[in-house]
């Protein structure tokens, strides 16, 4: 039975800065998920990680230019709208603003290693369908990570992708 389910694609992070390895892991999702838009969910402050390089003004700004040309990919910032950065928190609202459609929460390989430590992270699968990017240098310990053991198969996807050897901490060191 066919469905006509609207389906969302969730890229969550810092972007400090944004660049062509988020673009690639979004374009993939979208064709690969038929999804009907992807937002990129910019918080101010990863709580795992140190202060932000960049203002998130500046990495909201470099977003919608380096996104500009892709129709189907939307700059959001929801902290102080949703009073959080935590993964939970904003799919908690979003799948309250969005409660017919399917939720895809993207991430790298490097970020399911310390899935684990996320807040409320055994819950996250009942707001969305986790799907995981191959990375160069992380994918086997991802598969092998505290999260792929404790979370259904059903809750998380592994998405083997040609790897894009760049990152938001690569680019800070220029």
């Amino acid at each position: 039975m066919k469905t006509n389910k609207k389906k969302i694609g969730i890229l969550g992070g810092t972007f400090d800065p944004p660049h062509i390895g988020h673009i690639y892991i979004s374009k993939i999702a979208l064709k690969k998920f038929h999804l009907n838009f992807l937002m990129w969910i910019i918080t101010k402050q990863n709580p795992l990680k140190k202060k932000s390089f960049f203002k998130t003004e500046a990495r909201i700004k470099l977003s919608k230019n380096i996104t500009k040309k892709e129709k189907k990919i939307f700059i959001r910032y929801l902290d102080k709208k949703v009073k959080s950065k935590n993964t939970f928190n904003i799919l908690s609202y979003l799948k309250k603003k969005n409660s017919k459609a399917q939720l895809f929460f993207l991430m790298g390989a490097d970020n399911f290693i310390n899935f684990h430590k996320w807040k409320n992270w055994k819950k996250i699968p009942s707001y969305a369908k986790i799907v995981v990017f191959s990375r160069q240098g992380y994918s086997a310990k991802a598969l092998k990570s505290i999260a792929s053991k404790k979370l259904k198969k059903s809750d998380w996807i592994y998405v083997k992708s040609k790897n894009i050897n760049i990152s938001s901490s690569l680019i800070r060191k220029f």
